[in-house]
């Protein structure tokens, strides 16, 4: 079959590779749309990040050549010995998080924070850029019959986004700041109105973006290169009550601090490529709290849920729909040279 698969930065080729089966405990699937990730172009243009390489993984026990796509769903095609509560044909959303399920965090029920902590498509297994995707069980979530496949492409970004909300001290009627109206950007304002987030405000430098987060519920928009972002904030809301980082953007990180009032919370939601600085004081000064968050735990159910209410809707987020054999130039370098684009979605091969 055919798998998109990384081999190194700027390296990512389109091969043929045997086709995977499902073992035990396990579940083939047909895969039908994949996303092209954020954390998926950190790994084009400048990974290996999450990819293993040298040394297998030790969940997945992979190391690179892997085929990537971790933002997927498709239709059951076979179950391995010992699988229940799955059927022949059901259609699945694939939670793509590798965790050792033993380690303190694994423990207390926070696996997103395994010390092991992987991602299909990413840190090995089969992932979604490719016709078949063979999974842990525990991995596989079924479709409400009201969800199309284009929205289960679309349910993992939108799971970062809402743990992210659940995750920041947002409170119905608060002010909250967005820096950086990308995919994940995007979805956490639309996770904000879920919140009852009173006032949003994004922070994006490209137009075309800046008008799809007012279309998805922001209050305003702000172009940083023509004012300044942190005094517009700070001019309509005092200091917001928390600002999310969406953009791994170093110089963007103070900035979202000092967006933020007394006792604020700064959440950083961005994988970087590298080291980003702020002055303390900033934080002391003002008893304010930075937060990390890294994608999701126990939240597919829910996106689903808001998914058939009418958020996280693809029709408002994809902006392209593509092949796999077209992955390179009509996705990652689209995504590298055309920074109008917000989702784009690719096609399993028959």
């Amino acid at each position: 079959m055919k798998a998109a698969r990384w081999h190194g930065v700027k390296d990512i080729r389109v091969e043929e590779v045997p086709t995977p089966t499902a073992g035990p405990g396990e579940v083939e699937i047909k895969v039908a749309w994949t996303g092209i990730c954020g954390s998926d172009l950190h790994e084009y243009l400048a990974g290996p990040i999450f990819v293993p390489v040298g040394e297998d993984h030790p969940l997945s026990h992979d190391q690179a050549p892997i085929t990537m796509g971790h933002e997927y769903c498709g239709v059951v095609t076979g179950l391995g010995e010992g699988v229940t509560g799955l059927a022949l044909g059901d259609r699945v959303a694939i939670e793509p998080i590798f965790a050792c399920g033993t380690c303190p965090a694994c423990r207390d029920g926070k696996y997103n924070l395994c010390d092991s902590l992987g991602f299909i498509g990413l840190s090995g297994g089969h992932g979604g850029f490719a016709a078949t995707s063979v999974v842990p069980a525990r991995m596989v979530h079924k479709m409400p019959d009201a969800l199309s496949m284009e929205q289960g492409a679309l349910i993992e970004p939108a799971a970062v986004a809402l743990h992210a909300v659940r995750l920041s001290n947002i409170r119905a009627g608060d002010s909250a700041a967005v820096f950086g109206a990308g995919p994940i950007g995007l979805l956490v304002v639309e996770a904000l109105r879920v919140a009852g987030a009173a006032q949003i405000h994004v922070v994006e430098p490209a137009a075309v973006r800046r008008d799809k987060a007012l279309e998805l519920g922001a209050t305003t928009v702000i172009d940083p290169t023509a004012e300044d972002a942190v005094a517009a904030i700070r001019a309509a809301t005092g200091g917001v009550h928390v600002a999310f980082e969406v953009t791994g953007v170093p110089q963007v990180l103070p900035q979202c601090i000092d967006a933020t009032r007394y006792e604020g919370q700064t959440l950083i939601v961005s994988i970087w490529e590298g080291e980003a600085a702020f002055q303390p004081n900033t934080v002391v000064l003002k008893e304010r709290q930075l937060q990390g968050t890294i994608a999701y735990r126990n939240v597919y159910p829910a996106v689903m849920e808001l998914m058939t209410q009418g958020y996280f809707s693809p029709e408002k987020l994809v902006t392209r729909r593509i092949a796999l054999d077209d992955i390179v130039s009509e996705g990652f370098e689209a995504l590298v040279a055309e920074k109008s684009h917000v989702k784009i979605l690719v096609k399993a091969p028959d």
